[in-house]
């Protein structure tokens, strides 16, 4: 048998009829950029947050990029965040000039460790990025006790967590701002590049706003350096069809994760553990296993793929070398790199393809 990590011509097939008639009404309107599917869109996203504010964008990496911009992040100033994660949620504290800072995380959740937070803060700091790793939020009441008692800022790195829940609040709606990546194998993907931030600061919105289009809200006119980050209409209106099916797609996750936790029960294998205050949306279903490169090689070659996130921290990649970090500073993020393994996960996974999928992990630590 053969199990894809993720899947998305099957989905795409089950909503084919909706999403062509939606890309080609875009195509007879002859409106491109900015428009209505856009605006409708940012509206349902905020709605589905939780928040008062969407403002759609190019992709995730510029929704981080200019939220840091908008708060003024600039040369001289310090961000924390994970090393274990995407490069986007550092590369974009770099791009705007100022210096990464990374504190380690949990060792149950996998998300940035507010304890190990509050040990890095300095003069410099001016805000977190928690990345909510593989879908389950970080532990964002003590995240926000610390911001406050240091005047911080909290943006919710929420690329992978998309419908997530901390205490009943929704990803990107506890800090100033959180973003989403729409990059194709996210929960809710287009088919191209895509990126949303959302908010309730009502004047970081009307920033952000600026920030994408050239510093300017009347054709022609700048108030500010800007950027070209703009979510066009054909990626806006297949995302306003697949957000109609998000929750129930979560829903067919979580309920894959629990049949996988019971499969892989008994054995020499972590399964991801959920917080009981999280409502986790399984973006990946990671495990941790001793001999994960041994066992990756031999789920590949009895066709199941899988997916390494991620094999060396962000703090030892070679473009921070001159922030001094070495090996052993973060150890749990470390120590994670070593034994993540992403299994198959997508809202279509079959039983029979987890069952084939865990008997293989069986035999392999059988042997």
């Amino acid at each position: 048998m053969k199990v894809d990590l993720l899947d998305l011509t099957t989905q795409y097939h089950m909503l084919q009829d909706e999403i062509d008639k939606a890309i080609k009404e875009v195509l007879e309107a002859g409106h491109f950029i900015m428009g209505p599917n856009v605006r409708k869109l940012e509206e349902e996203i905020a709605q589905f947050s939780g928040v008062k504010h969407a403002i759609a964008v190019a992709n995730g990496t510029d929704a981080l990029m200019l939220t840091l911009k908008a708060l003024d992040i600039k040369e001289g100033d310090e961000v924390i965040t994970t090393p274990f994660t995407f490069f986007a949620s550092a590369e974009t504290t770099s791009v705007v000039g100022a210096t990464p800072v990374f504190a380690d995380i949990d060792e149950k959740t996998l998300n940035i460790d507010p304890e190990s937070i509050e040990k890095v803060i300095t003069e410099k700091t001016k805000a977190i990025i928690p990345v909510h790793i593989f879908g389950q939020m970080a532990d964002m009441d003590p995240i926000m006790a610390i911001a406050k008692k240091h005047n911080l800022y909290v943006i919710e790195d929420s690329a992978q967590a998309i419908g997530a829940e901390y205490k009943g609040k929704r990803a990107g709606s506890i800090g100033i701002a959180g973003t989403y990546s729409f990059f194709p194998t996210k929960n809710l993907g287009c088919y191209g590049d895509g990126g949303m931030i959302v908010t309730n600061d009502d004047e970081l919105a009307a920033k952000l706003r600026l920030l994408r289009a050239h510093g300017s809200n009347k054709k022609y006119h700048h108030s500010i350096i800007g950027h070209n980050s703009r979510l066009d209409e054909i990626q806006a209106a297949i995302l306003r069809v697949k957000l109609k099916y998000l929750d129930k797609w979560t829903e067919l996750r979580r309920k894959n994760a629990h049949y996988y936790n019971s499969l892989l029960q008994g054995l020499e294998v972590i399964t991801p553990y959920e917080a009981p205050e999280c409502k986790h949306v399984f973006h990946q279903y990671v495990i941790r296993v001793k001999d994960r490169n041994g066992l990756e090689k031999y789920l590949n070659e009895n066709g199941v793929s899988t997916a390494v996130y991620y094999p060396l921290a962000v703090h030892l990649q070679e473009v921070y070398k001159d922030l001094g970090y070495k090996a052993g500073d973060l150890p749990v993020s470390e120590k994670a790199c070593e034994m993540s393994l992403a299994l198959p996960m997508f809202p279509e996974l079959t039983e029979e393809q987890q069952q084939y999928v865990t008997d293989r992990i069986k035999e392999y630590l059988s042997k």
